[in-house]
């Protein structure tokens, strides 16, 4: 039986009070802004607030050395447009974008006060947690400790750093997309009967089951999204859940971030795995950017989350909120004398919004599509992106339903229209062109690698036709459109797919991203949802378009160049990017391993570990062994004993003795064990000299 706590419609005002993002006033820690009077010179504000610890923060100079100790703020400052300020972030944070090549100053728990010291900051963000941040740097930077505990916290947080770095419209702008968001899901929850109404938990733990505390922003994130959030009776950031607790509750629904999936085992004991959300195969996994952090996605995370616990309700468009109509277009720059018009189309369908490439000729002309085969008479091409909370609203329908109905949206005609179909935002669009005397080549890419990524001729394919007849297969997640300004025949059009396809696989390796089915073995080689077309084009005749052509020199640099920048502005991935995101790429948990390593003080360990991986020599030695482990994996090395003896040159190095690296059974690939290990002998041994 199920506590009456825990009914549906329990507490009806207040869950509608959640739902709508308010929380009372009196609950605000962002007190208040004071302005000094008279006129204020370049570089001079006159900013005061209290931060979530109460203390009183006046500030009379914009900051220009900041230091961003959390990645949720880290996210607020760059999405501001303040990213140009940041001169050290933790290794956490990688969207948005902006982050990409900022000083690493440690980790989130554990930061490098050296580090952070030599950055010579004027305003540090930090969080509670981090031991020895305000002893070290009261009265030498401003400390400012923003911890939001609810959405109206969040929104008033990135209000005040709106002010702080004199971004205020864009701050309001910011707010205003994610309130827009939360009314909209407000709205749709409206429709849902009470009795209907789900309970909801948030996953966390790697060893046993936990959770976010009662006063957590992640609880409102449920309440928001419609669901019923259970009360423990603890707060806290995290908190540890009783199997008694967990039956008493018996949630409907979980959900976690990609980290989160190891609590899958514990799931499928006796006991825990007798609840409604196993039972039913209701759990959910989001981007741990957006399940763990208060910052600029509230609405949007929530938009999502609701959407996976009420799919069925918000696809039946008796639910529907908006119209399904065409809301903005925006024009996008292309010289080519055949296209007519290039465009953005922004339209509403199924109450949530989509984006479209839309690329339309003066004339019909052929294509040939990777998603269709050859079409003639086409007068547009399109790339059209579902976000996310839309993926599973139309899975009973089908590919050509789904189709259907978005070309009607858009006022296209499926004679005339040949359309991609991705989920990879079309703000995330990289347009690439090369030139070589009169040829042009323009490739426009949207790409996105962390969840779908495959390595061809090695990972597995999961989707047997003859089984899914009336499945839908995930919208694409590297799209290429080719145009050119010559006129390409059929032979090179065909042959243009392959130059195109050997230039992402080359951009992906290069940049190694790894297979995310594979990820500490395996470079990939695309994604299992990629498509292309190629345009016909309009010009000279063009019959080649392989390796060996200056046409398909072209097309391999303008996809090359595409893809890499796709992934930046989709992912946050560049080529530079640290040791510690290539670790998280294969999968490879420092807190886990320091507890393999040492049990008894795990977290020392890892912090002596992140101290050693942030000096440039021993980042790239652990680089060098990923490459080499590689090799070994496909049996381009075969004799690992040099890799071996340089690992142990370098443990000895990092303790300043000779010590002894440890036999590893953990699961990774052996060289790449062999190297970190070597590191954490090194940091072991160090630690035992002093």
């Amino acid at each position: 039986m199920i506590p009456k706590k825990y009914e549906q419609g329990h507490d009806h005002n207040r869950m509608q009070r959640h739902n709508a993002g308010i929380m009372p006033l009196a609950n605000l820690i962002m007190i208040f802004f004071l302005f000094m009077p008279g006129p204020l010179h370049a570089g001079q504000i006159a900013v005061s607030f209290r931060d979530s610890s109460a203390n009183k923060i006046v500030l009379h100079q914009r900051p220009q050395r900041v230091v961003s100790l959390v990645p949720s703020i880290t996210e607020i400052i760059a999405r501001l447009g303040a990213a140009d300020l940041l001169r050290g972030i933790t290794y956490h944070s990688v969207l948005p974008p902006e982050t990409a090549g900022k000083n690493i100053v440690g980790g989130f728990l554990s930061p490098d006060l050296d580090k952070v010291a030599a950055q010579k900051p004027d305003i540090i963000f930090y969080s509670p947690m981090q031991k020895g941040v305000v002893s070290r740097f009261a009265g030498k930077a401003t400390l400012v400790n923003f911890s939001p505990q609810g959405l109206d916290q969040t929104f008033a947080q990135i209000r005040i750093i709106g002010r702080i770095f004199g971004k205020e419209e864009k701050a309001e702008k910011i707010i205003s997309e994610e309130k827009n968001r939360l009314h909209l899901i407000q709205q749709k929850i409206s429709l849902i009967p009470e009795s209907k109404r789900q309970r909801v938990m948030r996953i966390m733990g790697r060893e046993t089951i936990m959770t976010p505390g009662d006063d957590s922003f992640q609880n409102e994130y449920i309440r928001a999204a419609g669901g019923i959030a259970p009360e423990f009776g603890e707060k806290g950031a995290i908190i540890p859940v009783s199997l008694a607790q967990w039956q008493e509750f018996d949630p409907q629904v979980v959900y976690g971030c990609g980290g989160d999936r190891r609590v899958l085992d514990i799931l499928n004991k006796p006991g825990w795995r007798d609840v409604a959300a196993v039972r039913n195969k209701k759990i959910l996994f989001f981007p741990c950017d957006l399940t763990c952090r208060a910052a600029t996605h509230g609405g949007y995370f929530v938009s999502w989350l609701a959407a996976g616990i009420y799919g069925d309700d918000f696809g039946n468009p008796k639910n529907f909120v908006l119209p399904e109509k065409v809301v903005t277009r925006r024009p996008v720059a292309i010289d080519l004398d055949y296209v007519r018009q290039a465009e953005i189309i922004e339209s509403d369908i199924k109450d949530f919004r989509n984006k479209t490439l839309a690329l339309h000729f003066k004339r019909p002309m052929t294509v040939v599509s990777t998603l269709e085969g050859q079409r003639d008479h086409i007068s547009t091409v399109a790339n059209h992106y579902f976000p996310p909370p839309s993926w599973g609203l139309g899975h009973q329908q089908g590919l050509a339903a789904l189709r259907d109905q978005t070309m009607a949206v858009l006022g296209f005609d499926y004679r005339d229209t040949a359309m991609l179909f991705t989920g990879a935002d079309m703000d995330n669009l990289a347009v690439s062109t090369k030139t070589f005397r009169d040829m042009e080549v323009t490739a426009f890419v949207t790409a996105g690698v962390t969840g779908n990524a495959v390595r061809m001729g090695a990972d597995s394919g999961a989707f047997y036709e003859p089984d899914s007849r009336n499945k839908v297969e995930k919208p694409g997640t590297i799209n290429i459109i080719l145009l050119s300004n010559m006129e390409l025949s059929p032979r090179a059009m065909t042959r243009a797919i392959i130059s195109a396809t050997e230039a992402k696989s080359a951009a992906l390796q290069d940049m190694d991203i790894r297979s995310s089915f594979s990820r500490s073995r395996n470079q990939a080689t695309g994604t299992g949802t990629d498509n292309i077309i190629v345009v016909q084009g309009a010009g000279e005749a063009i019959d080649s378009t392989g390796g060996h052509s200056k046409m398909g020199e072209l097309i391999a640099k303008a996809v090359y160049d595409g893809v890499q920048k796709a992934i930046h502005l989709q992912n946050g991935l560049v080529l530079e990017r640290s040791v510690f995101q290539r670790l998280k790429e294969r999968k490879v948990d420092l807190f886990a391993l320091s507890q393999h390593f040492n049990v008894v003080d795990a977290a020392s360990l890892q912090k002596g570990v992140e101290g050693v991986l942030m000096q440039k020599k021993y980042a790239d030695f652990l680089k060098a062994v990923m490459a080499v482990s590689d090799d070994y994996e496909h049996g381009l090395i075969q004799d690992s004993n040099g890799i071996s003896l340089w690992c142990e040159t370098v443990a000895s190095e990092i303790a300043g003795h000779k010590v002894q690296i440890s036999n590893e059974n953990f699961d990774l690939p052996p060289v790449l064990a062999r190297g970190l290990a070597a590191i954490y002998a090194g940091v072991a041994g160090k630690d035992e000299a002093l």
